[in-house]
């Protein structure tokens, strides 16, 4: 069973990313997505460990405050986005945890506008500052409405879609997720049984907004470089485009395949690799999908870094 106390907001395969990390007494790990906390806390009470928490969202002062009086000088907060993993933390980890994506209190907080069950501003920013998704959705061109909703949404009517958009906006701007939504069901109609036809569209935007794949590809390559020798690095993914990021980023530089993401540079040969092995995808228990909906499109990935380095 999950613990009581991550009734409403506990964090997606928990147990499988305790044993992916298997923290130990002194070392010092890293939550890069902080959210309420979920991972932070099951590692300082799985070890007594030091936990480095990263999170961009201003909202979630109060639960780093409550963490703080908890678990004192084991406890450390870096607001700042993951991408700038290396700049942030700074120094060598034992660890490092990212679960990619909205969380289930950004989803939870109508205002925020990421979810098209809850009218509300069209707004997706996670640090709550920059372009909206509002933005984006009445300023954009057709085609760069299109093309944001095919290449981060993978939505085969994109270009309905964005044509919808700009008919709609042309009589007033669109300022809510309904609207939103509405003009979506107009392309696309809603099925009972089965996924809502705005969830891709929305998906694209909120990548769109907070530059998440870009992020994903900065955090991991950052993560990698301060991990100490044996270090372990585990990642929770939510759709197929997060995914292919991790798994071609592990297997490259696990000596799988040639070259790295962009901000790393090319290996040169199999000495120089940075992983002695990389997980294939893992998910989620049958339990914990009934108990959690959130869970059910998750997986994980996990790398143990070489125990020297050449």
């Amino acid at each position: 069973m999950l613990p009581q106390s991550y009734e409403k907001h506990f964090p997606v395969m928990l147990q499988e990313v305790l044993l992916a990390l298997a923290p130990e007494d002194g070392k010092v790990y890293v939550d890069a997505t902080f959210g309420n906390g979920g991972y932070s806390e099951a590692l300082l009470k799985a070890a007594d460990c030091k936990v480095i928490a990263l999170d961009r969202d201003p909202g979630v002062a109060a639960r780093v405050e409550e963490m703080k009086k908890l678990y004192g000088n084991r406890f450390d907060f870096y607001a700042g986005q993951f991408g700038n993993f290396a700049e942030l933390v700074n120094r060598p980890v034992d660890g490092a945890v990212f679960d990619i994506g909205v969380s289930s209190m950004q989803l939870d907080e109508a205002r925020r506008g990421f979810s098209f069950s809850k009218d509300a501003p069209l707004d997706m920013r996670m640090s709550q500052k920059g372009i909206s998704a509002a933005d984006i959705v009445n300023n954009s061109d057709e085609k760069e409405l299109a093309d944001i909703i095919y290449k981060y949404g993978e939505e085969r009517k994109s270009r309905q879609i964005a044509r919808r958009i700009i008919e709609a906006r042309k009589n007033a701007p669109i300022e809510t997720t309904k609207q939103l939504a509405e003009i979506i069901y107009t392309v696309i109609h809603k099925k009972f049984n089965e996924i809502d036809p705005a969830t891709r569209t929305f998906q694209a935007l909120r990548i769109a907004v907070n530059n998440e794949l870009d992020e994903l590809e900065k955090g991991l390559a950052g993560a990698s470089a301060l991990l100490a020798p044996s270090g372990r690095l585990a990642v929770v993914t939510f759709h197929s485009l997060e995914d292919r990021i991790v798994k071609n980023f592990f297997n490259k530089n696990s000596g799988k395949g040639k070259g790295v993401s962009r901000y790393m540079p090319e290996l040169p040969n199999h000495d120089d690799v940075i992983f002695a092995e990389c997980s294939k995808a893992i998910a989620p228990s049958a339990e914990e999908c009934e108990l959690n909906k959130r869970s059910r499109s998750a997986k994980l990935r996990y790398a143990v870094k070489k125990s020297t380095q050449s």
